[in-house]
């Protein structure tokens, strides 16, 4: 059977759009499920959860077998980067990840020996993963992009700014940009490798892109996500690149023009008729339902799915969440989704 997913990823201008559109979600294998639960309290940590490739593979496939998406997404985290750099990383319950901030000095020891190695066990459960799944479902690789990826290295924690990032990186210029150098080097890597291992496509995560100012957003999120692309598709040519700028509003436009993403993943900020406007002759279109309408489910669902739908008609277009599913989503409030979806 065809891949619709990846149909419509490997699209261009000249093809008949594919309607219903295909969907899957971010963190559609999360906590708002039983299943994740059980498999979570089972798996130790929430590291151990990511490195072990049985436990990865289990929970990566559980949204698949009860749902049906067209795209089943490694089942991973952004910050095994900076573990596999080096970098101490834990998460503690109910309040997230630490790390030991970074320190300029720190920054100039950085080095990629050993990262893919230390990575190889999610390399491991994206070749198990591909084996497992139907042969319908496109199977997609990510990585965090360098800029968010330094928020957290440089903070220790999230923030709700990144204040702590943004100020680093005004008064260390130089060291800051030598770790975006880094992060985006073993982003190229880890991505390759993950295509190598039977990732159909990857997509890069930049959360917090929406925070930064004009020449900042060029520089620390434009520049190395054009980089990353230029990388993975010199070896793989023929793999779809999915840019997630969250938040980036009137920077769109130029990330999608110079970075050569494939297709962008919208926020539910910015409206899908206006991205189709602006970039769907360049690009496939994904996003962009507020993940709240899923929660709480009834008209709000409904309208918020049947104006995105009225909107991406026409256009190359991937239906998803404007950003990741929250853990007190309904399972029933999904259903609900991929069925309204599916019709059209």
């Amino acid at each position: 059977m065809n891949k619709r997913l990846l149909q419509v990823l490997k699209s261009g201008p000249e093809d008949d759009a594919l309607w219903p559109p295909p969907i899957w979600m971010m963190r559609q294998a999360g906590r708002y499920l039983p299943e994740y639960r059980k498999t979570r309290a089972e798996a130790g940590s929430f590291l151990d959860l990511c490195y072990s490739p049985k436990f990865a593979k289990e929970v990566t496939l559980q949204p698949i077998r009860r749902f049906g998406f067209d795209g089943a997404i490694l089942f991973s985290d952004i910050l095994v980067v900076p573990d596999a750099l080096g970098r101490k990383v834990s998460f503690e319950s109910g309040i997230g990840p630490r790390l030991d901030p970074i320190s300029p000095e720190d920054i100039a020891a950085l080095g990629l020996n050993g990262a893919l190695d230390h990575l190889q066990p999610v390399l491991q459960a994206v070749s198990d993963i591909r084996a497992a799944l139907p042969s319908e479902t496109t199977l997609l690789g990510f990585c965090g992009a360098p800029w968010t990826v330094a928020t957290y290295m440089v903070a220790g924690r999230g923030t709700s700014d990144q204040a702590p990032t943004r100020i680093f990186s005004h008064k260390y210029r130089v060291e800051f940009l030598d770790l975006i150098a880094v992060l985006t080097a073993v982003s190229i890597e880890y991505l390759c490798a993950q295509i190598e291992a039977g990732a159909d496509a990857v997509q890069v995560f930049d959360s917090w892109s929406g925070i930064l100012g004009e020449d900042d957003f060029i520089e620390f999120c434009v520049e190395p996500m054009k980089q990353i692309v230029a990388g993975v598709k010199a070896r793989h040519p023929g793999t779809p690149v999915i840019g997630f700028p969250k938040g980036a509003s009137l920077h769109y436009e130029r990330y999608v023009r110079e970075t050569g993403i494939d297709c962008v993943g919208l926020d539910w900020t910015f409206p899908v008729a206006l991205a189709k406007q602006q970039l769907s002759s360049s690009v496939v279109l994904q996003g962009n339902l507020d993940p709240t309408r899923l929660v709480a489910g009834g008209t709000a669902l409904r309208d918020g799915i049947s104006d995105i739908l009225d909107a991406a008609k026409g256009a190359r277009f991937v239906f998803n969440l404007g950003h990741g599913i929250t853990p007190e989503t309904p399972v029933e409030h999904v259903v609900a989704m991929i069925e309204q979806v599916r019709k059209g």
